[in-house]
């Protein structure tokens, strides 16, 4: 600061004035693009605000009668889809779009896995759900659990669950049709719309398994 001060020492008359004036615009200038280049200028990190907003612990049972929980599955993506055994059109439409997906990813088809939940506890025994599951051609996590289990990860989710009775004595059950995206860490990163293009759904799996 000393050296600064002693360069724009007031000189006498108009020209000295001058280069005092031309002097001190200059170290502001200088202050100024030093304050500026201090500053970190990296782009902002993607919001992960919605990282939480689904999910969350939950205890199931596999075909085998295994348990299995939010952490038994972490450490890879997966892809989780909630339906029953008996449904018409949608869990088998999702299950076997999801095995073409998987297919269509080639060397990196298995870098994920998917996750089938029966919420029709009543009906479907872990057993019943592995054979089902089977029918798909590709490896396939089935799930089940206890009423007040399936409660639980039905609310972390966000899944919509109603049974409705049907002639006979039967029912079907109304259910979320969204296929949620998990990271390996146990994070919401999406969802699989039943209704858009493969392409899109696509490009969402290997965004996930990046």
């Amino acid at each position: 600061m000393e050296a600064i001060m002693a360069i724009i020492e007031p000189k006498p008359g108009r020209g000295g004035l001058r280069m005092v004036l031309w002097l001190a615009v200059l170290v502001v200038a200088a202050l100024g693009l030093a304050l500026w280049g201090s500053k970190d200028r990296s782009p902002p990190a993607p919001s992960s605000s919605f990282a939480g907003a689904f999910g969350g612990p939950f205890t199931l049972v596999d075909r085998n009668g295994t348990q299995v929980t939010d952490k038994t599955l972490a450490g890879k993506p997966y892809a989780i889809f909630f339906g029953f055994t008996r449904c018409p059109d949608v869990c088998p439409t999702s299950l076997a779009r999801m095995a073409r997906l998987r297919k269509q990813l080639g060397a990196d088809r298995m870098k994920f896995n998917i996750v089938f939940v029966s919420v029709d506890p009543a009906h479907d025994r872990p057993a019943d759900i592995g054979s089902y599951v089977d029918l798909f051609g590709t490896p396939i996590i089935g799930l089940t659990g206890s009423d007040a289990q399936l409660a639980r990860i039905s609310k972390g989710f966000g899944v919509y669950v109603k049974k409705v009775p049907t002639e006979g004595g039967d029912y079907t059950i109304d259910h979320t049709a969204a296929i949620y995206l998990m990271t390996a860490g146990g994070e919401f990163a999406g969802t699989i719309d039943h209704h858009e293009a493969d392409k899109v759904a696509l490009e969402k799996l290997q965004r996930l398994i990046g």
